[in-house]
């Protein structure tokens, strides 16, 4: 083989050979599971894409038929008729904010993942860089630059944990009695 194209196979764990690194497996790894979280974000966001298109529609149908309820006859004959159409309208609109309600968590999600994909890119920048790898100061610096790009209080709380030694299952605990104290104060949904 010449030089050339020798260097233009890349070692890998399938083909190893001198220059081959678990760090650049690692980075590889990565990169997939970047990919299968992005893969993932931008499938959700057509189907709600699609679901938002629906809603709007069926608000502007059921706005448009309490609207036509209100020109019926407000005589006796029509009176349960038009008190069962404002009762379904209501029924309907108490249903899309449910709905409304599943695309907040849906949005903290996505956010939540795009949150996950930066903090792995950052991570496999610092891991392949040799000069970063074995200094403190670098990884406290990605710790500080991740932590800052959390938006949500319970990401932050999460986050802490783990990094002050608590278990991954311990900080989840941690962060969801957070999460649903919130929610005992009223607030359904965590500003973000």
């Amino acid at each position: 083989m010449n030089k050339e194209h020798s260097s233009a196979i890349k070692s890998s764990a399938v083909n190893p050979d001198l220059n081959w690194s678990q760090v650049r497996e690692t980075i590889l790894m990565l990169g997939v599971a970047i990919g299968q979280i992005d893969a993932v974000m931008r499938d959700g966001d057509e189907s709600v894409g699609v679901l938002t298109s629906s809603f709007t529609a069926m608000s502007n149908a059921v706005a448009a038929i309490s609207v036509a309820n209100q020109d019926l006859p407000d005589d006796e004959a029509t009176r349960l008729v038009r008190e069962t159409i404002e009762s379904k309208c209501g029924f309907v609109f108490g249903q899309m904010q449910h709905a409304i309600m599943a695309f907040q968590f849906y949005d903290r999600m996505v956010q939540r993942l795009n949150h996950v994909c930066h903090s792995i890119d950052a991570l496999a920048d610092l891991i392949s860089d040799g000069s970063r790898l074995y200094s403190p100061a670098e990884w406290v610096s990605i710790q500080k630059i991740i932590r800052s790009k959390y938006s949500m209080e319970s990401e932050r709380i999460m986050f802490d944990s783990i990094l002050n030694g608590a278990s991954i299952h311990e900080a989840l605990e941690l962060s969801r009695r957070w999460a649903d104290a919130e929610r005992g104060k009223g607030d359904e949904i965590e500003l973000f």
